[in-house]
């Protein structure tokens, strides 16, 4: 991931999201906190989050990934680990042999990307940038699909001489 030398801030005002003022008045709360500054903009509603996944994009030169449109294989995220699923929201979309495409909306994410790159091993990560409300929704729909298939092996008979009557 190459990360490009303008900062957030620099590219927000550049595509005409926030302006100077904006940005000041945020990096004056972003000190007094421990937030990011792109958080500390969509807190105050400045921006939308979509509109930071964009400059995100831009500054870590990441592909945006529209989820909507994209197939959801929900078995093969879990090949992952639940909680680098939920916990972290890195959402594996696709992979093969060499690389594992994977959904995130925080590039800046070190802890969840360090695990990521352990999960993913031996093959290499590609992140695409999503829209947070749409990794929410399928983030739902993953936990659903979890749920039911935890359901579904509760209700599986027990083996024929395995932990029945008579044994």
């Amino acid at each position: 991931m190459e990360k490009s030398p303008k900062r957030i801030g620099e590219i927000l005002v550049e595509r005409g999201y926030i302006t100077e003022a904006q940005l000041h008045d945020a990096l004056v709360d972003q000190k007094q906190g421990d937030k990011f500054l792109g958080t500390v903009l969509v807190e105050k509603g400045v921006i939308t989050g979509r509109l930071l996944g964009e400059a995100l994009a831009q500054q870590f030169n990441l592909p945006i990934v529209d989820l909507k449109a994209q197939h959801i294989d929900y078995e093969f995220a879990r090949k992952f680990t639940t909680s680098l699923v939920l916990d972290h929201k890195c959402f594996p979309l696709s992979g093969d042999e060499a690389s594992v495409t994977v959904a995130i909306i925080n590039p800046l994410d070190a802890v969840a990307l360090s695990k990521l790159e352990e999960e993913a091993r031996p093959r290499s990560v590609k992140l695409v940038m999503v829209d947070e409300e749409d990794l929410k929704a399928v983030l739902v729909s993953y936990r659903q699909f979890i749920s039911q298939s935890i359901q579904r092996l509760l209700k599986r008979k027990p083996i024929e001489g395995i932990g029945g009557a008579g044994t």
